[in-house]
């Protein structure tokens, strides 16, 4: 299990890196001839978020009262969007080692950044850079050699079509043969004989069919729900709907917009994910993986440090061998 809160704290203790960092190349060999899609795989949403600039701008993306209310007054309202755009504790290294395998990568450029200096956003930009964090997952992979990764690059806020064939040949230089090119979805067996460990989810249809190292965008059943239950429901309403035919993501993160965080402005998105973990827990560890139209595939969740929710996840994959 990933760490567990510390009572009192609200914060998370160092999380267990050993038992979750292999977990691919651990489980069963009879769910080795399965696709990617037929498994239970564990995500981060928001991937990016523990290392949110404090002093950065709001992104243009941003409502304009928001973008206003940051330039008027930052000294009380940066401090605010941070609190609620920080989604994720862990480092990125650290969550792979907690064995997250789908990370959530929003690429942004920054209107008055440097030419090639791509950030992640979600709301405020990083400080980590783009072409670091996909070196530092190269280098994690190595030293894990048959874990497979899908990075889900999306937003691309900023981005003109010469910054995607930067970030491409970013991808493609760093990755190398470890890219896995489109096509059926793989096995994990037909990934390590082919020593490959990376699929690349990304979200520009001209960029994919200029690239065939580049799958189409993932689908993610997004709620946009502040309440527990109200993002049960929405889930439950898409599973009645039937499960994408490929690889897909349900979010159980839950989403405040800009209404909720005036009303709460001493509250944070951590404050309002934390207590909500057991009761989203306990709907995972009820779902089933599978070909089946109600069947789920990766769940990403906030804070995956902080509950026993990428074990729960991952332990998902045990009814694949109920007969």
């Amino acid at each position: 299990m990933g760490g567990q809160v510390s009572a009192g704290s609200g914060e998370p203790s160092p999380p267990g890196r050993s038992e979750n960092s292999d977990w691919m190349s651990a489980l069963c060999p009879r769910l080795w001839d399965l696709p990617l899609h037929h498994l239970s795989i564990p995500g981060s949403h928001d991937t990016m978020t523990y290392c949110l600039d404090k002093r950065s701008p709001v992104s243009p993306a941003q409502p304009r009262l928001l973008r206003l209310l940051s330039k008027a007054l930052p000294c009380l309202t940066l401090p605010v969007v941070l609190k609620w755009s920080v989604t994720q504790a862990l480092d990125v290294t650290e969550q792979l080692d907690a064995g997250v395998r789908y990370l959530d990568l929003r690429v942004a450029h920054m209107q008055d950044g440097s030419e090639k200096n791509l950030h992640f956003v979600h709301t405020m930009y990083t400080t980590a850079l783009v072409e670091d964090t996909l070196t530092e997952i190269s280098e994690w992979l190595e030293k894990h050699p048959r874990e497979v990764v899908i990075l889900a690059c999306r937003n691309f806020e900023g981005m003109t079509e010469d910054l995607h064939e930067y970030l491409v040949t970013c991808i493609k230089n760093i990755f190398g043969d470890m890219l896995c090119p489109r096509g059926e979805v793989p096995t994990l067996r037909e990934l390590w004989s082919r020593e490959q460990q990376v699929l690349v989810s990304y979200e520009d249809e001209s960029c994919v069919g200029r690239h065939r190292e580049l799958w189409p965008g993932i689908p993610y059943w997004w709620g946009d729900k502040v309440k527990t239950e109200a993002l049960i429901r929405y889930l439950e309403s898409m599973k009645s709907c039937g499960r994408p035919g490929g690889l897909f993501v349900a979010g159980i993160n839950l989403t405040e917009n800009l209404e909720y965080i005036l009303a709460h402005p001493s509250r944070s998105l951590r404050g309002l994910t934390l207590p909500s973990l057991p009761r989203l827990c306990a709907w995972v560890r009820e779902q089933c993986p599978g070909p089946g139209p109600r069947c789920t595939n990766v769940i990403a969740g906030d804070f995956i440090g902080a509950d026993g929710f990428v074990s729960d996840v991952i332990g998902l994959n045990q009814k694949l061998l109920w007969p």
